[in-house]
This record gives C-alpha cells, sequence and structure tokens, in this order.
C-alpha cells in the first residue's frame, strides 16, 4: 500500500504549465480561497487591462470619493460608465514625442489604451454618480443612498 504525504486542503504542487496566464494561475487560486474559507475575494479586487490608472477611494459620510491618475489623457479620451453594480473608467493616453538622441532612448511613461473596473460599494445610489477632470485627477463622487447614510443617535442621561 503506497502512502501519501497530507496535504490541507489539497493543495499540493502542480506542474508548471507555461501557456497558462498569470490571470488563469490568480483566478484559480482566487477560487481555491474563496472555497476553502468561505470569503468572496474577488468583489475586493480591482480589474486593470493593459496599464491602468492609480486610483483612491475615499469614504465620508455622504459619498464615496474615487480619485483616478490620468496626466496627460485629455477629457474627450476618457470614458467612465456603470453596469450592474461594476464602474468602468476607460480611454487611451496618446504618444506625444519621442525623445532620440544619437544611442540614447528614454521612456518610462506608459501609453495607449486602459481599462480598469472597480466593484461598487454596496449601497451607492447609481443613479446620481457625477465626475469631474482637472490638472490630470478625474473624481468620481459615488453619492450613499439614504437608506445607508449613517445618522448619528442622541445618547440620554438619565
Amino acid at each position: 500500500m503506497a502512502m501519501e504525504r497530507w496535504r490541507p486542503f489539497g493543495w499540493g504542487l502542480r506542474r508548471w504549465l507555461p501557456a497558462r496566464t498569470l490571470e488563469e494561475e490568480m483566478d484559480e487560486m482566487l477560487d481555491r480561497f474563496e472555497r476553502v474559507f468561505g470569503m468572496p475575494m474577488r468583489r475586493a479586487l480591482v480589474e486593470t487591462r493593459g496599464w491602468g490608472p492609480l486610483v483612491e477611494m475615499v469614504g465620508k459620510k455622504d459619498e464615496v470619493l474615487l480619485k483616478a491618475e490620468l496626466p496627460g489623457v485629455k477629457k474627450e479620451d476618457i470614458r467612465v460608465s456603470v453596469t450592474g453594480d461594476v464602474l468602468s473608467i476607460e480611454g487611451e493616453r496618446k504618444h506625444d514625442e519621442e525623445v532620440k538622441e544619437e544611442d540614447y532612448y528614454c521612456c518610462e511613461r506608459s501609453y495607449g489604451k486602459f481599462y480598469r473596473e472597480i466593484t461598487l460599494p454596496a449601497g451607492i445610489d447609481q443613479e446620481k454618480i457625477s465626475s469631474e477632470y482637472k490638472d490630470g485627477i478625474l473624481e468620481i463622487h459615488m453619492p450613499k443612498a439614504e437608506e445607508v447614510k449613517s445618522k448619528e443617535i442622541e445618547i440620554k442621561v438619565k
């Protein structure tokens, strides 16, 4: 009778398959985590394709404010949309010019199309979402629905 080493949760060594993408590997790891611990991980993750703008989300009393860094992108090249509970930011940063001097070439900025999906927090009034763009920062204001807003309760002293 052959003995097999006990592996918790069925995790073990697997053969590396170079054809598998990093995205497929992450999907499988998240599926495994969700099955084992019963915690949904995908809703907390942000999906990025191509290069993606860096974002910051701040929860306030009446709204959630999302700021996305889009330096060098024109307002006309940005599209913001909401489908279900997913906010999408997409657009393109166009390459202005290349700097070439003899044998020297340096370019550290990202160019091209970008696409970013962010799962909306619960309790957002999707009909009242608004956005504004100034100095390379896209601000998306997501007001909270009336039933979700917190209210203070007076404490009575007896």
